[in-house]
């Protein structure tokens, strides 16, 4: 089949017409086997992500829906992971917790607007080939900023591994209220966090090699030894709905509202930096 020729502005501004012209069966079913793993994943990821950033747990999901779309079209990278991450949740709730207190509706505003002027900036770097830029940062600046996020973000986690309530902007305030509120620890959500993180640990080296042993075709044990935090939510989701757990103190997300929002035109003024 002759290929089609596709204008070189048109594949600059619009890569999916370049590498979708040379897509194949074998990407489609990589893909496809991709796509369901991170789909299952995406799910509890962009709730807590949501619950990270103060917001509602079903904006994670919206959230994550626009940009893996918009992404496959305009995006240069086909191995770029995108949609809601840790850090970025941890900057929204920094920058709107300054505006709203979290859980009202000016807050969620404030991070729609948040949102949406990032969007702008981005697309005005990438319409003009602002990439370079990245270059002229520090690397210490860089890592001294991802080991500080990290850390705040796995110490603000750690309430939610005892089930208890503690909250704060830092991580003096954080560590403090979680002293404070060690004794109200559930013992059942111990069990299962220390249960699903050390298996997740094992999973990473020791998954593969039980499958091989077992005589599983390549391709079969590729696929499967990556499927380790897939199998934590499933069989934790499923001891909570059997046993009741969320009566004995375990937290759950509850019932999400079903549907998509209606949509809103972001309200721009001087309080919110608009």
């Amino acid at each position: 089949m002759k290929r089609l020729s596709i204008p070189v502005p048109l594949r600059r501004y619009l890569p999916v017409l370049d590498w979708g012209s040379q897509y194949s069966r074998d990407d489609l079913t990589g893909d496809a086997v991709a796509a369901v793993i991170v789909t299952i994943m995406l799910i509890p990821q962009s709730l807590a992500y949501a619950l990270l950033s103060g917001l509602p747990p079903e904006m994670g999901l919206y959230a994550s829906i626009l940009p893996l779309i918009a992404y496959a079209v305009f995006g240069t990278s086909r191995v770029l992971a995108v949609g809601p991450v840790a850090i970025i949740s941890l900057m929204t709730a920094t920058a709107v917790g300054q505006m709203a207190l979290s859980g009202t509706a000016e807050y969620a505003a404030a991070a729609i607007v948040l949102a949406f002027m990032s969007g702008l900036i981005l697309l005005l770097m990438g319409v003009l080939r602002l990439g370079f830029l990245a270059n002229f940062l520090s690397h210490p600046v860089i890592a001294g900023f991802m080991a500080g996020a990290i850390i705040l973000i796995a110490t603000s986690q750690i309430k939610h591994l005892f089930g208890i309530k503690a909250s704060g902007s830092d991580l003096i305030t954080l560590g403090g209220a979680l002293i404070r509120n060690i004794a109200q620890t559930n013992p059942i959500t111990v069990a299962i966090s220390a249960v699903s993180v050390g298996f997740l640990i094992w999973a990473r080296k020791g998954l593969k090699p039980l499958l091989v042993r077992t005589g599983l075709p390549a391709r079969l044990v590729a696929i499967l030894s990556k499927t380790g935090p897939l199998v934590v939510v499933a069989a934790t989701t499923f001891a909570v709905w059997v046993f009741h757990l969320d009566q004995h103190g375990v937290s759950i997300v509850g019932k999400l509202p079903r549907g998509i929002p209606p949509f809103t035109v972001p309200v721009f003024d001087a309080e919110t930096g608009g």
